[in-house]
């Protein structure tokens, strides 16, 4: 079995700032890809940033210059730093992440999801 398990969510003024961690465990042989998702309420899920494992990262045109992506691959984790957030940020994070399992098998895991909202 895997986990993701983010953390790190809340109520920020804007221009305020946040950091997401997101940390997967059980039978991890191997992590490729991790990336940060989110969804405002009546959207469609959106890609905010992913990284590969040798850390090249990609962002949403929305958030480039203000989010950061980072991991840490020997502790299976991701990270989301978020400032000069604003009220179009609103919306439930999601971690991502293609891991291999110690059976090599591959799969396409997601976290339960961390609510950031953004409002004075």
């Amino acid at each position: 079995q895997v986990q993701l398990v983010e953390s790190g969510g809340g109520l920020v003024q804007p221009g305020g700032s946040l950091r997401l961690s997101c940390v997967a465990s059980g039978s991890i042989y191997s992590i490729d890809d991790m990336g940060w998702y989110r969804q405002a309420p009546g959207k469609q899920r959106e890609l905010v940033a992913d990284i590969t494992r040798g850390g090249n990262s990609n962002y949403a045109d929305s958030v480039k210059g203000r989010f950061t992506i980072s991991r840490d691959n020997a502790k299976n984790a991701a990270y989301l730093q978020m400032n000069s957030l604003e009220p179009e940020d609103t919306a439930v994070y999601y971690c991502n992440a293609k891991i291999w399992t110690r059976f090599f098998i591959s799969g396409d895991y997601w976290g339960q999801g961390t609510q950031v909202t953004v409002s004075s």
